[in-house]
């Protein structure tokens, strides 16, 4: 292949990708200004535009045509919704009490996909805490919108004369998000109030979300709509599934609405009501959000380099959501209400996902949040009986499979968020690593542990009985490992709690990985690959051809390619069964096609690696668009060979552009966002349970963290130039030379610099026997 040179096949990629013209030009310095709402909103990243306060309950934000709400391409508005995930890959995800501003005859039927008005993006801003954009129908509408942590505000501006109407549907949501009943209510002149009763995330079950909405100024008449028709004058409409909602007519000029919402009860959401100017209310939500952003400090990187970065810094401080109203009560996993007093509940958890990065990102920033997120998952496992796997609102959905829950808590646990309850938290997971939970738990658990346990793997059994939309024997062999990645880190915590007998025996499950190695499976050259076996021991072979390393057979979204390197607790022991570390970096070379990417990084990422946040099948290369082997260009830096670790990374970047399809796959509540933010960063935490950093090249030539305690850890890496790849020449922590490739959360908390000498070449820096860390599990 002929090189083009980084920056040129940066370029190539960009036009080859048919990225969008459309950036965000930031202000040097000024954190706010340098994000950009927009990336992610193509291409299936699933994040929203919208305005949402850090961790917010309630966000605004346009709906179209996309099952996460809205695309940067669709072609007409059909509301602006209340509540968004941002970045979810399944099909429910919000969009509830959608409101619409309109002028002119009032429609027929209130169906939101016929009442849709388009719009431009000339003039459109997506920033942090603040969204505006010009509906070109019904005579021309600016709409903005902000928000606090329970109440979304939007400004709506009409440029035509006379009266004005604002639609709020409440039978309608997200593209694919069923409503099976809704209420609507005109409570006096400014307000109306309901509820939307919609299905969860994933196929999960309904669930009611309770909202109340005031305007500032009165309404002159009013109506409502349901499956039977339109009702002017009728102040409520209440019922099953099917178009509901009311129409509100003011004099034109200016509205503005401001919407709570609940997950408790109607008064719930009238205590969460926060009434204030629409200016205010922006300068408030931005001023949060300023503060939020400025933990992190960077310089160096072009205007682009820095809103892809703070815009994936943003995306990572959206969720988990605020779960419990204002004045402390949330509704539990046993549907009763409880109270927090004195700490936040929170609500969402896409476990699979944020345990990789995401989780180790808000512990490190913000352990104070860090500290009620634990709380809220042991609060989960109090009234549900179980821990949660994937959490949606008040209850649990058995998406994705695995252990997510144990590696999750137990970083929680290393990043000092669980003091004091850490016996609380031990009995909890212990229950969870060894046991099942009971056929009448809504909770699926760890469904293979019955096989697990006895003979050291989960079974590959397609037809096995769900709860949900997933369970781990459907994927048998993934489930294994990540089985015995949680068991790994949990036998960390249980050694430190003086549990020597649970140490060793998790410690020795963590092994338990080496069941489904057949050393006798070939592919592309190289021997030995996981492999699924069903129930009794045997070797899984499909019945009309080989077992191929690449299918998808014993899997979950992915093959055993990308699998393979989800050992990372027992790097002796993957390194043994590969053929020793010249086999390893052989495979990872031909795994990250690097002998191409040093030749044209961006080229060879978007043609070579895997493309498409949902081509989990039938591939042999690094997945950069889901999570299974996120932490695989650190298995470099784990086995020897540090500098092709800056080089991939480097390389991966180049994903990650300014524009609406700038994020790689769904962003999944921040999990790829946060991967960035690492990466840039320059160290990454690849091993759960441990509180190691395994380094890189850092993107920026300084960057500096703030740290709750008081204490920065800062980052310089003099001569860093994002344009081409580097490698890693020497390291200085706190002023000593440091020849280890990782770095402690202890130091790091404590206060420190990291000083990084690069090269444009690689070096022999880290590359000793005794420069990794030593693997937890290995034995």
């Amino acid at each position: 292949m002929r090189s083009r040179g980084v920056a040129g096949a940066l370029a190539l990629a960009v036009v080859a990708a048919g990225l969008s013209p459309v950036t965000a030009q930031a202000r040097p310095g000024d954190a706010l200004e340098s994000v950009n709402t927009f990336i992610g909103t193509k291409d299936d990243g699933n994040t929203f535009p919208g305005a949402s306060a850090p961790f917010g309950m309630t966000s605004v934000s346009p709906i179209g045509s996309h099952y996460a709400g809205w695309r940067y391409d669709d072609p007409a508005i059909r509301g602006f919704g209340h509540f968004f995930l941002s970045g979810a890959g399944c099909w429910e995800q919000g969009g509830l009490v959608s409101m619409l501003p309109a002028t002119g005859a009032l429609p027929q039927v209130f169906d939101h996909r016929q009442y849709a008005s388009p719009y431009t993006h000339d003039g459109e801003v997506g920033k942090p805490g603040y969204y505006k954009v010009k509906l070109t129908g019904y005579g021309g509408i600016d709409v903005e919108a902000t928000a606090s942590t329970r109440t979304g505000v939007e400004r709506y501006t009409f440029a035509k004369p006379g009266d004005a109407h604002v639609f709020v549907n409440v039978g309608q949501a997200n593209d694919k998000e069923p409503v099976t009943a809704s209420s609507i209510r005109v409570v006096d002149s400014r307000t109306v109030e309901g509820t939307v009763e919609s299905q969860a995330f994933c196929g999960g079950k309904p669930y009611t979300t309770f909202f109340r909405t005031t305007f500032d100024k009165p309404f002159k008449s009013f109506g409502t709509w349901s499956p039977s028709g339109n009702a002017p004058g009728s102040k409520e409409s209440a019922g099953g599934a099917g178009l509901r909602g009311a129409w509100l007519d003011f004099d034109g000029a200016q509205v503005t609405a401001s919407t709570a919402l609940s997950h408790v009860d109607a008064e719930g959401a009238r205590k969460n009501l926060e009434v204030k100017p629409f200016d205010r209310a922006r300068e408030d939500a931005q001023r949060v959000w300023r503060r939020e952003l400025s933990s992190v400090d960077i310089t160096g990187g072009a205007n682009d380099d820095r809103t892809v970065f703070y815009t994936s810094l943003y995306h990572a401080l959206l969720q988990p959501l605020t779960g419990n109203d204002v004045d402390g009560r949330y509704r539990g996993f046993d549907n009763k209400v409880h109270r927090a007093i004195g700490w936040t509940y929170y609500e969402f958890f896409s476990l699979w996902d944020t345990y990789r990065t995401q989780n180790q990102l808000l512990a490190l920033l913000r352990p104070s949040r860090a500290k009620d997120i634990a709380k809220t998952v042991l609060a989960i496992h109090d009234q549900g009986g179980w821990l949660p796997r994937w959490a949606y609102a008040n209850q649990e959905t058995n998406t994705m499979t695995g252990d997510p829950v144990v590696p999750f808590l137990v970083d929680l646990w290393r990043f000092g968020a669980l003091n004091g309850s850490e016996l609380q938290a031990y009995q909890a997971l212990l229950q969870n690593s060894r046991e099942v939970p009971p056929a009448s738990s809504p909770f699926q658990g760890r469904s293979g542990n019955p096989s697990y346990q006895k003979d050291g793997f989960v079974q590959y059994d397609p037809n096995f009985p769900k709860k949900g939309q997933d369970t781990d024997p459907n994927h048998g062999a993934s489930a294994t490992l990540e089985y015995a990645l949680g068991d790994c880190s949990l036998s960390i915590m249980a050694a430190a709690l003086g549990k020597k007998d649970d140490a060793k025996a998790l410690a020795e499950k963590a092994r338990t990985y080496r069941t489904l190695w057949d050393s006798s499976l070939t592919d592309r050259g190289f021997s030995g690959f996981f492999r699924p076996k069903v129930l009794g021991g045997a070797w899984f072979t499909p019945a009309d051809k080989p077992f191929n390393p690449q299918s998808q057979d014993g899997f979950h979204e992915g093959t055993s390619w990308q699998y393979q390197w989800l050992v990372q607790q027992d790097i002796p022991g993957l390194t043994q069964r590969m053929g020793g570390a010249e086999a390893v970096g052989k495979r990872l070379d031909d795994f990250f096609a690097y002998t191409d990417l040093v030749k044209d990084p961006a080229t060879t990422v978007r043609k070579e690696w895997v493309v498409g946040p949902y081509n989990y099948y039938n591939q042999f290369r690094y997945n950069p668009n889901n999570e299974p082997d996120l932490h695989s260009p650190w298995m470099y830096a784990l086995t020897g060979q540090p500098g092709k670790t800056s080089a991939v990374v480097r390389a991966a970047h180049t994903l990650f552009t300014n524009a609406p399809n700038g994020v790689t796959g769904n962003d999944d509540l921040g999990t790829m966002s946060a991967w960035y933010v690492f990466s840039a960063l320059g160290l990454y935490p690849a091993v759960p349970g441990t509180g190691q950093f395994i380094l890189n090249a850092p993107r920026f030539s300084k960057s500096v963290l703030h740290l709750e305690n008081g204490r920065d850890v800062t980052l310089r890496a003099t001569g860093a130039d994002a344009s081409k790849l580097q490698y890693i020449s020497g390291l200085a922590v706190s002023g000593r030379a440091s020849d280890r490739v990782y770095v402690g959360l202890e130091q790091l908390t404590r206060g420190a610099t990291l000083d990084f000498m690069l090269s444009a070449t690689p070096s022999t820096w880290a590359t000793s026997s005794g420069s990794a860390p030593a693997s937890p599990c290995a034995g």
